[in-house]
């Protein structure tokens, strides 16, 4: 590998990396440094996976670019969240803290008069999220004319969520001819038509294979029933006691009950998600970073740009919708060179998508069994006895207590001290595992596949095709159920529910289904992947308004309509004399018939009755 005095940076920052560390250069560094520094003005799209030294791949080469003598955003730097836009100025500010180059951060949740301040004097490199940056474009607080270099940083996952408009708008206020350096974890469809209709001759550099996993993670899966992905969580948890890690979940709610009940149960963890406040998240950001937290639970977007290393586990409680993101979760873990673990809870309906994944990372997921009780409780001993073993002794401190601790200690066998020390440490978790259930399920063969009786095999009877869901009607395992509150009780009608959605996320293509209206809220389906734009959207245009989104959860899923006065009228354990169908993940609502009254009847009466009134006609 090259050094970074090798690659040709000038004095003042060639001091600064030293002082961080750093001698050689990381390959993605090695690759576009030398690029970026020539004569060849053309744009750049650099293909590497978290962790791998983005931020000074292109960092270092526009330092080296950057005029100081001027007092004019020479180079927009754009971050999809604040924590990665609060990273990428932190590291900048390092790399030029020899030099005169200003580096300022602005992003929502912070108070803008502060970032107002820190505009007076505009600074050679500007590092913004695109909503607070536009915001001060119209403020006319930002002045883009002189714009040399645009770097889109993680710009698969900008567009993930629903930022596309945005970096148009921002590309009509910058000079046709700036250079636009695009880095990204993975390529997908979106990045290309960037690349084709914003890039001019570009140039692709990739560091490994596209779209693929690091080289350092193990990717495993447990395989249990849906209600006992928490208890599986617990296991897993339990299982490594020296855990630092992050678990995703993927919606906000989610992330809240699961961090909830792992503190309620005496673990160390904490939630992060896009509802706290600044202060908030940088608080639960510091107690990670310092290790006073051993699990970090949160929401995709939640954990982009976390500047946390040697993180040992990355757990994903439901695998999310797309390759991208497992990309990106799986990268927070075996970073520079260290060894890490993925690991996901699936039930049987999520096997197909575990097959996608190891096709676009080419690597293959080991299937694990989830531990029993008594390997929990040997591995939870093993690390006790571990620290025993190795706990740092200080002589001087523990001598003057070490009469009294024989004396106490006198006609107690060898054997039985052991004993008594592993009873004192360890009866109440002996306890809660001695009757643990086997939370395993078996997999079902893979379809076309066939046993040894010849009969043919499916993952899920019904995977790929439409189920009965609470409403009568169907749920997609590609579709989120969501709900407004808005409902009969406004006039609302399926023409206006599509009028309204249209007019806050700005896009009809987004296929909307089960479109189903009750006295106060409409329910419909929208495909998973355009579900974060949805409530991105809403909650932006709706915002101080009494219009609500929100993800439906449990039995609620998709009820039929009219469920609610159904419910009311005849409220019994069958939802309305209806019979209840167990499914893995939900309760399937079937139905029942009503006579001219509304009252609930079967067939059987209702034949008789036919019967009788023709026997006396």
């Amino acid at each position: 590998m090259a050094t970074f005095e090798e690659l040709g940076f000038k004095d003042e920052i060639l001091k600064a990396v030293s002082d961080m560390g750093f001698v050689e250069a990381m390959p993605i560094q090695e690759k576009v440094t030398p690029f970026l520094l020539s004569d060849d003005d053309r744009d750049l799209v650099a293909l590497a996976q978290t962790g791998t030294g983005k931020t000074a791949g292109f960092g270092l080469p526009v330092l080296q670019l950057t005029d100081d003598s001027r007092n004019q955003i020479q180079t927009l730097i754009l971050a999809p969240t604040r924590e990665l836009c609060v990273q990428i100025s932190n590291d900048l500010k390092n790399f030029a803290k020899y030099t005169k180059v200003k580096v300022v951060p602005v992003y929502g949740g912070e108070s803008i008069i502060r970032q107002f301040k820190d505009l007076d004097v505009q600074p050679q490199i500007l590092v913004a999220t695109p909503g607070r940056l536009i915001d001060l474009i119209e403020r006319k607080k930002v002045h883009l004319e002189n714009v040399k270099f645009l770097v889109l940083d993680e710009a698969d996952e900008m567009l993930n969520m629903g930022f596309k408009e945005d970096i148009e708008r921002i590309f009509s206020e910058i000079p046709e001819d700036h250079r636009t350096l695009l880095f990204s974890a993975t390529m997908p469809r979106e990045i290309a038509n960037i690349a084709k209709n914003y890039m001019k001759n570009h140039v692709e550099i990739a560091i490994g294979k596209k779209n693929s996993g690091s080289e350092n993670v193990s990717h495993i899966y447990y395989m249990v029933a849906a209600k006992n992905r928490y208890a599986c969580l617990k296991r897993v948890v339990d299982l490594n006691p020296d855990i630092y890690g992050i678990v995703f979940c993927r919606t906000r709610q989610e992330t809240k009950d699961i961090a909830e009940a792992l503190m309620k149960d005496g673990y160390n963890a904490d939630a992060l998600h896009g509802d706290l406040s600044q202060a908030q998240r940088d608080a639960v950001m510091q107690k990670f970073r310092i290790k006073n937290l051993q699990l970090l639970v949160a929401t995709d977007v939640a954990a982009r740009g976390l500047d946390v290393n040697n993180l040992t586990h990355v757990i994903n409680y439901c695998l999310p919708d797309d390759v991208e993101s497992y990309t990106h979760r799986s990268g927070r873990t075996g970073r520079a060179g260290k060894k890490g673990v993925s690991i996901s809870i699936l039930h049987l309906r999520e096997k197909s998508k575990i097959r996608e994944i190891e096709k676009i990372i080419g690597k293959e997921f080991e299937r694990k069994d989830v531990p029993s009780g008594i390997e929990v409780c040997s591995a939870q001993l093993k690390s006790i006895l571990n620290k025993l073993k190795t706990v740092e002794i200080n002589e001087d401190q523990v001598s003057q207590y070490l009469d009294m601790a024989y004396s106490e200690l006198d006609g107690m066998s060898r054997e039985d001290i052991i004993k008594h020390f592993v009873s004192l440490q360890f009866n109440q978790f002996i306890e809660y595992y001695k009757d643990a259930e086997d939370l395993n399920i078996a997999e079902r063969p893979e379809r076309g596949s066939r046993d040894r009786k010849g009969r043919r095999g499916d993952d899920d009877r019904s995977e790929g095709k439409e189920k009965k869901g609470l409403r009568g009607g169907y749920t997609r395992p590609d579709y989120t159920r969501l709900k407004i509150n808005k409902g009969e009780n406004i006039g609302m009608t399926p023409k206006k529910v599509l009028g309204l959605i249209n007019d806050t996320v700005n896009d009809k293509k987004i296929s909307i289904r089960d479109i189903e209206i009750t006295p106060r809220y409409t329910f419909f389906d929208v495909p998973n992947s355009h579900v974060q734009k949805m409530f991105k959207a809403f909650s932006e245009v709706h915002r101080g308004s009494d219009i609500v989104l929100a993800e439906v959860q449990g039995e609620q899923r998709g009820r039929s309509r009219n469920s609610e006065r159904r419910n009311k009228d005849f409220g019994d354990k069958n939802f309305g004399g209806g019979k209840r169908k167990h499914d893995e993940d939900e309760w399937a609502y079937q139905k029942p018939r009503r006579d001219r009254k509304g009252a609930p009847t079967d067939n059987r009466k209702r034949k008789k009755e036919g019967q009788r009134r023709n026997k006396f006609n």
